[in-house]
């Protein structure tokens, strides 16, 4: 593989484009085994340094406590409370500018590599209101008030991070403030990963004794996280992350992860054993390291732990949530290991209780019942292949007219053309197609799209994660984010004629039923179709199969 030039599918992308569906996503997916996304190893070396980077700014941002922040003594402060306040402070931050999580090529950015803070302190941009019709809160776009709101967020974490002893009052605020912008714009409150670090921050600002609250946090996330992966669906992630693994460079190997390739790409018993593993290490992990108060459970808690997030962060999955993986790994050890007599239990506070058992137990219920009222991040459905998504399909250069939108990331295809000639370009796109087909839930696209469109030859076929880091500035995955709801926001200032842009919206399925609903829109006349789709159908089919 070259350092720095990408590896390309073997066909022509721009004849690729020409070809009927059944062809065009057998071609890819046939890629996708034989290579993943293809992406450059100089990337996943950028990727690397990026969290060397993090490490370093938490070392800083230590310093400014007596005692801390030194690399010479790190084993006699690594444990501090304040220690670990700050890696929360500084991932918090990170997300909400964009540059942590959903950065880079592998989040389907490339010039800019982020968008977060682009967007997000630029009035006009778009915005999904909690609270559309509020006079203050509300609108779809960004308002003075808006950026105010998270510049001053932004401030009062740097003010934090930079303090010796963290006051409470900057804890208060942000317990505050956090939620206000998620009501503002939902898609601030998910960048910054608030189902996870806000309830910690919640628990340093109301418990004298915070540690119990923040383990009853990590442990949720755990386990919610292992249950959202018992369905079928998780092998095809297992298989897609390992194809595109960067240290998993062998073809033969990759083409022992399907059943046999190139005929049958269906997870094969090894791959199934694999996720199944990874399955039982995330409920295992929270299950051991509840109870344990030393000696070897605590022994394998921790090692379960390390090894699950290890073959995460190795893999460099898509979405690359790189540093929360670190930070959850240090948080094992800062929680777990230092504080192995405090029990998540011992809250103190009835009321800091009540909220932490919403967050972390109630909407993730609802959440996984319920896919289609929640946020799968809210839910805790990390990674686990279940999620919701949208195509968007632009009849022939229609996709201009999103020129109207505010933002700073150009069309997709702009972005790449600034890197890569234009074949190049179009064949490293083309490859998100086969990304999402290659999942379980993807082969409800040979069924869906010629439902959408007469000729899909006639349209550009766009993931809504691409749409969602252009309009937005954000995407991790949520397809919420991208759904009709901001297809009728773009219609309404972009104006497209009927038949110009169509999108397909497919949710998750819910826990314990084996139907998933989608939805057929037109931009310009609303609902064409919806539906459900049978998942045990879809598992017996090939990804190009028609039903």
């Amino acid at each position: 593989m070259k350092l720095v030039a990408p590896e390309l599918p073997g066909y022509d992308a721009f004849e690729w484009e020409k070809l009927p569906l059944p062809a065009r996503a057998r071609a890819v997916c046939e890629a996708w085994c034989r290579q993943g996304y293809g992406s450059p190893a100089a990337l996943y070396v950028a990727y690397l340094l990026k969290v060397l980077a993090f490490v370093a700014l938490w070392f800083f941002f230590c310093s400014f406590s007596p005692g801390l922040g030194s690399v010479s003594d790190f084993s006699r402060w690594w444990s501090d409370p304040i220690g670990f306040q700050k890696a929360v402070l500084l991932m918090t931050l990170l997300e909400g500018l964009g540059v942590a999580g959903s950065s880079g090529p592998l989040t389907g950015r490339y010039v800019p590599p982020f968008g977060g803070s682009l967007y997000f302190l630029r009035p006009g941009t778009q915005k999904l209101s909690l609270a559309p019709r509020s006079p203050l809160f509300g609108g779809t776009r960004r308002s003075i008030f808006d950026v105010v709101l998270y510049a001053v967020t932004v401030v009062t974490l740097v003010l934090a991070l930079t303090s010796a002893v963290i006051p409470k009052a900057f804890f208060v605020a942000l317990a505050v403030l956090i939620p206000l912008l998620g009501l503002a714009d939902k898609t601030v409150f998910l960048a910054m990963r608030s189902e996870y670090y806000w309830p910690m921050i919640l628990c340093f600002a109301a418990l004298p004794s915070w540690i119990a609250g923040v383990k009853a946090v990590q442990l949720a996330v755990w386990f919610w996280a292992g249950v959202s992966k018992l369905n079928h669906h998780f092998p095809t992630v297992v298989a897609v992350m390992l194809s595109n693994h960067p240290l998993m460079r062998s073809r033969w190997l990759r083409r022992r992860l399907y059943v046999d390739f190139p005929k049958d790409v269906r997870p094969s018993k090894a791959t199934t054993v694999v996720a199944h593993t990874g399955t039982a290490f995330e409920l295992l992990i929270p299950l051991v390291l509840a109870f344990a108060t030393g000696g070897w459970p605590l022994a394998l808690g921790l090692t379960l732990m390390v090894m699950l997030h290890l073959f995460i962060f190795t893999a460099v999955p898509m979405a690359v949530p790189l540093e929360w993986n670190v930070v959850a790994v240090y948080g094992g050890f800062a929680l777990f290991y230092a504080h192995p007599e405090v029990s998540f239990w011992q809250i103190a506070a009835w009321p800091v209780a009540a909220v932490l058992f919403v967050t972390l137990v109630v909407v993730p219920l609802v959440g996984n019942l319920f896919p289609e009222r929640v946020s799968f991040l809210a839910s805790m459905r990390y990674y686990a292949g279940n999620w919701p998504y949208n195509i968007w399909l632009f009849r022939g250069t229609s996709h201009e007219k999103l020129g109207a939108l505010r933002g700073s990331s150009r069309w997709v295809y702009d972005q790449l053309e600034r890197l890569y000639p234009p074949a190049v370009a179009r064949a490293l796109g083309s490859m998100v197609m086969g990304f999402r087909m290659m999942h379980l839930q993807g082969r409800a696209l040979t069924e869906l799209l010629p439902r959408a469109v007469d000729r899909l030859e006639d349209y550009q076929y766009v993931d809504g994660e691409l749409i969602a880091g252009i309009v937005l500035g954000w995407n991790f995955g949520d397809g919420h984010l991208h759904n009709e709801r901001l297809l009728g926001q773009v219609q309404a200032e972009c104006g497209f004629e009927p038949g110009e842009l169509r999108c397909v919206c497919v949710e998750a399925q819910p826990l314990g039923r084996s139907t998933m609903a989608y939805r057929i829109y037109d931009a310009a006349t609303g609902l064409l179709e919806e539906g459900k789709l049978d998942v045990n159908a879809m598992r017996e089919r090939q990804p190009w199969d028609a039903p």
